[in-house]
């Protein structure tokens, strides 16, 4: 099972940006997590971020074919990327949307989701290890799939 983690824009500043709500775990921290998390449950993990709307389109279009699933982290093209949601329909791969804080509870625009409706599932509020419980279901809805 392949499953390929992208983080959108501010994700690489983890544990400098606003720790007061995204901790201060490093995204360096974040990556060797996920990685151990899903060597131990027998996945491979390919890791992405970038600042770049367009770069983050190009990875999912990418995943099309090589990739069994997508978890996503948009970040702040949560709220304003289309393009985010086009390629996840294009692609149609399982995703599913994470975030570290609960957007929610946040600044009122904030509660808006453009990708949300191209995922199976949207884990938010669970800080880092929403991403590990992002694996895990899909692996479940994986297996379920195909048996």
């Amino acid at each position: 099972m392949k499953i390929l983690v992208i983080n959108g824009p501010n994700i690489n500043m983890l544990g400098i940006r606003e720790p007061d709500i995204y901790g201060h775990t490093t995204y360096a921290d974040l990556c060797a997590m996920i990685r151990s998390h899903a060597a131990d449950k027998g996945v491979e993990i390919t890791l992405y971020q970038s600042n770049h709307e367009g770069d983050l389109v190009d990875a999912i279009q990418q995943a099309c074919g090589t990739q069994d699933a997508v978890v996503i982290n948009p970040a702040a093209y949560t709220h304003t990327s289309v393009a985010l949601l086009d390629a996840l329909k294009a692609v149609a791969l399982p995703a599913i949307e994470v975030h570290i804080s609960d957007p929610d509870t946040r600044e009122e625009f904030r509660r808006v989701s453009y990708v949300r409706s191209a995922c199976v599932k949207t884990i938010c509020g669970h800080g880092l290890n929403g991403y590990l419980e992002a694996i895990d279901f899909l692996i479940d809805h994986l297996s379920e799939a195909n048996s």
